[in-house]
């Protein structure tokens, strides 16, 4: 593949990734398990959060750890077939799944493939990233919040770290994370969105 043009590899190489991206975990394992379409439950997100208003604890997590795990594939992938284009692969794979094409486009929020691009890319700010939403939801216990401000935090620790490239990329993949959470975020404001371990 090195005697391609560079642009036809990073092409490449964020094509693969969005479309591994965009595997619907959550949505898969649900069927499986045959708790009903994850997208007639809750918020109608293919996430892990949406997996566990299911009542199955046990889904949520292996969505949770799948959906990171594609992302971070898909920037090990990306550094295979165009050396340093991992942010490319996570980006990639972020988008796939937010707006999978095997489901018009309606996909989950991002949390899970965020972090684990971030945890490929550069492993101390996935790190940062879970130190923050672990104090975030210990101190307040809303799972958006701590999402939120773990991952507006994430560009400033990839920067301050000295990956300035990663953290630039980083920046639109936080913004979009927001706006995925634009409903929680009117909730939080009104004071109206569920803490952690209570019933929605």
């Amino acid at each position: 593949m090195s005697s391609l043009p560079s642009v036809i590899l990073l092409a490449l190489a964020f094509a693969l990734a969005y479309l591994l991206g965009s595997i619907p975990f959550g949505l898969l394992l649900t069927r499986l398990a045959g708790t009903g379409d994850l997208r007639a439950i809750g918020s109608g997100n293919i996430g892990a959060t949406n997996v566990l208003r299911t009542g199955r604890k046990d889904l949520a997590a292996a969505t949770l750890i799948l959906d990171a795990a594609k992302a971070a594939v898909a920037v090990f992938l990306a550094n295979a077939i165009a050396p340093g284009a991992g942010m490319i692969g996570g980006l990639g794979a972020f988008l796939g799944h937010i707006f999978p094409v095997w489901l018009q486009f309606r996909g989950g929020k991002g949390v899970a493939s965020f972090l684990g691009a971030l945890l490929a890319i550069h492993w101390p700010t996935g790190l940062v990233f879970c130190a923050t939403w672990l104090a975030v939801a210990g101190l307040l216990r809303y799972s958006s919040l701590s999402a939120l401000v773990a991952s507006l935090i994430s560009p400033l620790a990839l920067w301050g770290f000295g990956h300035g490239g990663e953290a630039l990329l980083l920046a639109p993949m936080t913004a979009l994370l927001w706006w995925k959470h634009r409903e929680n975020i009117a909730r939080l404001r009104a004071g109206a969105e569920t803490r952690i371990g209570r019933k929605s």
